[in-house]
């Protein structure tokens, strides 16, 4: 597979950035913010809900993703994951103001792996305010095969057993629809439960990466309302299930300024690993 004449594609997206996803998307993590209204900052990773591709019901794939093509490779196997990001908080976004988001496919790599070919795609995200840039984003993406039913277990490497902080969460079937509206996710594997159990072999519905992330950053806001993020990077390690309460974590390094952050599932191993960093 070789998807060499996708690199350095680009696409230009523009938006008001509206109020209601942030009132929506506080009210899905219970919290206690005031309205969210022009003028408002946009808090870290919710821009997630803006700038989102649309595409027709008659373009859906049969895993509710947008059919093969377009600015992201056709790569022709069936799971793809948010494998990770690495953000850089430059300027603050304020709700009400019209930004513009440049995307760019930055490489394309294809790998073997135990459960056979992988595709790497690395895609740089650039939000602006007029000339002024907001966020500077690295987003890598993972295609896999299906693994075959008598492929061994994998084996998480277990998450840390302290931290400073922590919440516990129940990914309960509504939090994964509220937040798949959010980001106009048609991905069945977030709320199609026969879907997931039948046709991709999960044991349950998948909570997604990038949620998983705004709970970490989420966490740590809780912990330092007052703090200003400068950076944030997380990379997935193992599937969460709708099945099973997990728990964040946080805690701060020597400086006090940076942060470890990780997701435990409830069997003790480490899903999502990430850094932040606070002024």
């Amino acid at each position: 597979m070789d998807f060499q004449d996708w690199v350095g594609r680009t696409e230009t997206r523009e938006e008001r950035i509206a109020p209601f996803p942030a009132n929506a998307l506080a009210a899905t993590l219970d919290r206690d913010d005031p309205d969210y209204g022009d003028g408002s900052t946009l808090p870290p990773l919710w821009h997630w809900l803006h700038f989102l591709p649309i595409f027709k019901l008659s373009d859906t794939n049969y895993d509710g993703h947008a059919a093969l093509g377009g600015f992201l490779p056709p790569v022709p196997l069936p799971r793809r994951m948010w494998a990770g990001s690495n953000l850089t908080f430059h300027a603050p976004m304020a709700i009400g103001q019209t930004l513009r988001k440049v995307s760019t496919v930055k490489s394309v790599t294809t790998k073997t792996g135990r459960s056979g070919p992988l595709v790497f795609v690395n895609v740089g995200h650039q939000v602006f305010d007029d000339q002024t840039l907001c966020i500077d984003e690295d987003h890598d993406i993972v295609y896999r095969a299906k693994p075959s039913p008598d492929a061994p277990a994998p084996h998480p490497q277990p998450a840390p057993d302290s931290s400073a902080f922590s919440r516990a969460i129940n990914p309960d079937p509504v939090l994964l629809f509220r937040y798949s509206a959010l980001t106009f996710n048609g991905h069945r594997i977030h709320y199609d439960h026969p879907f997931c159990t039948t046709t991709e072999g999960y044991s349950g519905l998948v909570v997604h990466g990038p949620l998983l992330a705004t709970l970490l950053l989420d966490l740590l806001r809780r912990e330092h309302p007052e703090a200003t993020v400068q950076s944030f990077a997380f990379r997935a390690l193992a599937p969460i299930f709708d099945n099973e309460t997990f728990s964040i974590h946080g805690s701060p390094g020597a400086d006090g300024k940076t942060f470890d952050l990780w997701v435990r599932r409830q069997d003790g191993a480490l899903a999502m690993q990430a850094t932040a960093t606070i002024a």
